[in-house]
């Protein structure tokens, strides 16, 4: 029986968003609609439009015999700056500073509505980029990895130090330098976690001199991934950092001359995410 067009438009979206970055043929829709392609052309173009205007995502059409639909999600500059902002005043707390001038940040981490906004902010930055896994290091950047992957619709992998487990099975280590105390320190990722050759976005929550980051960079060479991106969820202050390109959503200053314990101020994330020629469509 065919399907009401309210219902299919709510369907399909649904359906979509779920899938992000997976192209769905139009064949799809009318055999699970029991309408023609014609009519759900006309759905598609309906969804396009409105999905674009409440800032949730870009739905491309692809025409021909293997054409279909494809949903990208993002989130435009106003929005963003109302999230960031919230986050800045939350961390701005002088109590979230931890020993060696680290913050606090599981909490806001934990929280799913905090994530979900993470991962469509990073995820904004590469709409236009083709992201086939995203890494991170255990264990406080797994959740917003995890967010991250989900936005984009791909795998993540976390690297461990110490000790390589039994459940790892074989695994690829590198030495790196920490950024702070200048110790050397080994961290590795399974042989099976994904194969070679990919294009990978790291992701951590917190960066001060970047030397896990820097080890992560080191490790992807080990498996031939082309690295396309670093996200970070707060910088510290460094004096040196082994780290230049990334992406901050807040940047934390700890123990001042001035004074103060903890002063917050927004990223970098303004210039890299919504100041490129790419990324016009979501400026608002």
């Amino acid at each position: 029986m065919k399907t009401p067009r309210a219902e299919r438009l709510v369907d399909m979206t649904h359906y979509l968003v779920e899938r992000p970055r997976t192209l769905v043929p139009l064949t799809f829709f009318a055999n699970r609609y029991s309408s023609a392609k014609s009519s759900i052309s006309e759905d598609l173009t309906i969804l396009k439009k409105t999905l674009k205007e409440r800032g949730v995502g870009l739905l491309e059409t692809i025409p021909g015999a293997a054409g279909g639909a494809k949903f990208y999600p993002y989130i435009l500059e106003r929005e963003a700056d109302e999230f960031v902002n919230d986050m800045l005043k939350q961390v701005n707390d002088e109590t979230r500073v931890l020993p060696g001038g680290y913050v606090y940040l599981s909490d806001l981490l934990g929280k799913p509505s905090v994530l979900r906004q993470v991962g469509r902010l990073v995820a904004t930055e590469y709409l236009n980029t083709d992201i086939q896994a995203v890494m991170t290091a255990a264990t406080k950047g797994v959740p917003m990895a995890a967010a991250v992957a989900e936005q984009l619709n791909v795998p993540f992998v976390i690297v461990r130090s110490g000790e390589n487990k039994v459940t790892e099975g074989p695994t690829v280590s590198v030495n790196y330098l920490t950024g702070s105390s200048k110790h050397v320190e080994k961290m590795e990722l399974s042989r099976r976690s994904l194969p070679t050759g990919l294009n990978i976005l790291i992701v951590d929550d917190f960066m001060k001199a970047g030397g896990t980051i820097n080890g992560m960079k080191t490790l992807a060479k080990e498996f031939d991934f082309d690295v396309k991106g670093v996200a970070i969820f707060a910088e510290g202050r460094a004096q040196e950092r082994q780290v230049d390109d990334f992406t901050s959503l807040l940047h934390v200053d700890t123990n001042l001359d001035s004074g103060e314990v903890i002063k917050v101020q927004f990223g970098n994330y303004k210039q890299n995410i919504f100041r490129g020629r790419e990324n016009k469509i979501v400026r608002s």
